[in-house]
């Protein structure tokens, strides 16, 4: 597993490992509403494949045991109502009319700069919670159409299940909904699956004529840098909207550590002997940027992402002897 460094299993039976996140959320969890979020891009997918290995490896990067994939929410509007609780009989009233109350008195307690800090986030919060209402009614108007022409939503074509017509705007919301669940606090662990192996993707935006799955086995080409280039992007996006967040005397990127990386060096050779790591923040000044570590000659003991991630969760207050297939920390973090 990407986030657990534990062997997979062949067969029926799963076994794999307990991921980065979850072991983080069991740990530190407690201290905001939801101890994660698991969000995704692209739905999971089930059966195995031709090597015998379970599909639910491929869709999921998040497990809470080493045979419990934790579930990724993949649409929007429901990831955005449940970092406010958005359901039932309220869940067409808007967030912020529900605490309309509470922010009139807030406002008349706090200084100018935390009121232009306030609106900054009410705006952000409006944002978000009207493009997962376009979503939700787009759903439901899927779910109208499907029951008139006597078949499920599921099984029409993509603009009518209820995720956005275009990945682009799909990714961006997600990205946005993360961003809002760092900057309110209501999580501080997450992860975002942008698509999963083998996947289906399309990007006819890119001039891309291929699958992303069949793409990636044409790696050196025009095409598939394209789609690199468009999931860096993303990153990039995300980057920059924590980055514009004030916490404190820093911003939330400050405070926070993003880790961007695929599990995949060569698809044409099913190459995963390098694996490049994108990080971005600081965790609070306790990590260093602006550097490249290369450790491509260090040997396999001395480069693994399991000694990354001990060196990231020692700085989270989360201090264990081993994880995953490590035992020490990576070097020159």
């Amino acid at each position: 597993n990407l986030l657990s460094g534990a062997p997979l299993t062949r067969g029926a039976e799963l076994h794999g490992g307990v991921s980065l996140d979850q072991v983080l959320a069991s740990r530190i969890g407690d201290a905001t509403v939801q101890p994660s979020m698991v969000l995704g891009c692209e739905q999971p997918v089930t059966g195995y494949h031709e090597t015998n290995f379970s599909m639910a490896y491929s869709s999921h990067i998040s497990w809470s045991s080493p045979t419990s994939p934790v579930p990724m929410e993949v649409y929007p509007s429901l990831a955005f109502d449940s970092l406010f609780e958005n359901r039932g009989s309220q869940r067409t009233v808007s967030v912020l009319d529900r605490v309309r109350e509470q922010v009139a008195s807030l406002t008349l307690r706090v200084s100018a700069a935390d009121k232009g800090k306030l609106d900054e986030y009410l705006t952000s919060v409006r944002d978000v919670e009207k493009r997962a209402q376009d979503l939700r009614a787009a759903k439901e108007k899927a779910d109208a159409v499907a029951r008139d022409r006597g078949r499920v939503a599921a099984a029409m074509p993509r603009p009518d299940n209820g995720l956005p017509e275009d990945v682009r705007d799909h990714m961006r919301l997600m990205c946005d909904i993360l961003a809002l669940a760092f900057q309110a606090d209501k999580t501080r662990i997450a992860t975002l699956l942008l698509c999963r192996d083998i996947s289906g993707l399309f990007y006819p935006f890119l001039d891309v004529k291929l699958a992303h799955h069949l793409a990636s086995h044409e790696d050196t080409s025009d095409a598939f840098m394209r789609v690199n280039q468009f999931y860096l992007t993303q990153y990039a996006y995300l980057i920059d909207k924590l980055a514009a967040m004030p916490e404190g005397e820093r911003t939330v990127l400050d405070n926070s550590c993003l880790v961007f990386m695929s599990n995949m060096w060569s698809g044409s050779h099913h190459d995963s002997s390098k694996v490049p790591v994108l990080t971005a923040g600081t965790l609070g000044g306790t990590l260093e940027t602006g550097r490249v570590l290369d450790y491509t000659e260090a040997g396999d003991e001395n480069r693994k992402l399991c000694s990354f991630y001990l060196s990231l969760m020692d700085r989270m207050g989360v201090r264990l002897d081993r994880f995953g297939d490590a035992e020490e920390r990576l070097a020159g973090i």
